[in-house]
């Protein structure tokens, strides 16, 4: 299979893109399409064939659900057979944007996408493009992360065609995710309400409109469903090993880094405050010490370290404080053994 690869940067060839893309949703294809997120592997979230070749082309575990993309608070609606109150007042407060509700599932939506659970997570996205197919098809989009199962999330369309080139029949050049990872998930079947991704819409963000919130505890998963997609041990990890840590100074580095067992030559570091010197490793990269855009960059400096043949990533550790909280999860998966 060729995959097409289609820009969107003046109208007209958005509106080619866009029919292109609609045409074979429809046909009951899989697309790859930019989110503000990250990219997503579409497919029409009612048609359950269609979803299923999702699971095909990542490697997807089947117990892993998929999230429900819409283009209006109507349609999300559709895809739930409940909506309380908090649901509509979240969604006036972040949507579109990066906030995934998770809610009692309606009847039209296939057990593939839930894996067989009874909730669905529906988001509202905001990146204009996948607004515009949706709308276009008139039905929602299952649509995980466009890349091979537990890898690194791609956050543009070269990050996808490098792995799924060849699988898939298109994929939509949308710029690059503005805001790099995934969505925080919240579950709204439980009283309270529960985080069960954390993302960039904050936990105080959150419970200013909630009221209350719990985080979800990571606890080794047994027999139970699967609420959200980014809840296994190891995610989101790029080929090389990554491990987190901290460093004082030039001497502590070095210190830390004899202990590695590893060549230093294949040996790439990502730091944000603590710049290390480069003279004994393959790379040093530096991303701004600011949460927001470390997240919109990082998963591109993982990819770009995999490019580079590391077989090491050095990753400075992650402030503390929350708006660092969802980026610190996505590391610690990544590094999971």
């Amino acid at each position: 299979m060729k995959s097409e690869v289609l820009a969107t940067h003046t109208a007209a060839l958005f509106a080619v893109a866009v029919k292109r893309a609609a045409d074979l949703l429809r046909a009951g294809e899989v697309v790859a399409l930019p989110t503000e997120t990250v990219y997503g592997l579409a497919a029409n979230a009612l048609n359950g064939e269609a979803v299923a070749k999702i699971y095909e082309v990542k490697g997807r575990p089947a117990h892993n659900p998929i999230i429900v993309h819409v283009s209006d608070l109507a349609m999300a609606q559709r895809c739930v057979a409940q909506w309380p109150e908090v649901a509509t007042d979240l969604a006036k407060s972040f949507w579109p944007g990066p906030l995934t509700l998770v809610l009692p599932r309606a009847k039209e939506i296939p057990d593939i996408v839930t894996a067989g659970g009874e909730t669905v997570g529906v988001r509202w996205p905001s990146h204009p493009f996948i607004q515009a197919v949706i709308r276009e098809c008139g039905f929602p989009l299952a649509a995980p992360s466009a890349n091979l199962s537990n890898q690194i999330s791609p956050t543009n369309a070269e990050h996808v065609r490098k792995t799924l080139a060849g699988k898939i029949p298109l994929i939509v050049d949308g710029g690059q995710s503005q805001v790099g990872i995934e969505s925080t998930v919240i579950d709204l079947t439980s009283e309270p309400p529960t985080v069960l991704r954390p993302g960039m819409i904050h936990h105080e963000s959150l419970i200013a409109v909630t009221g209350d919130l719990l985080s979800h505890e990571r606890k080794k998963l047994g027999g139970e469903t699967l609420r959200s997609p980014g809840l296994l041990k190891k995610h989101y990890a790029p080929k090389a090993k990554l491990v987190l840590a901290a460093w004082r100074d030039s001497a502590d580095f070095n210190s830390q880094l004899s202990t590695l067992n590893s060549q230093l030559s294949h040996t790439h570091i990502i730091a944000h405050s603590h710049i290390p010197p480069a003279d004994r490793v393959a790379g040093v990269s530096v991303i701004p010490h600011d949460a927001e855009a470390f997240a919109r960059a990082i998963y591109a400096e993982l990819h770009r370290c995999d490019e580079a043949g590391a077989e090491l990533i050095v990753v400075e550790a992650l402030p503390e404080s929350p708006e660092w909280r969802a980026i610190a999860d996505r590391l610690t998966r990544a590094a999971a053994a």
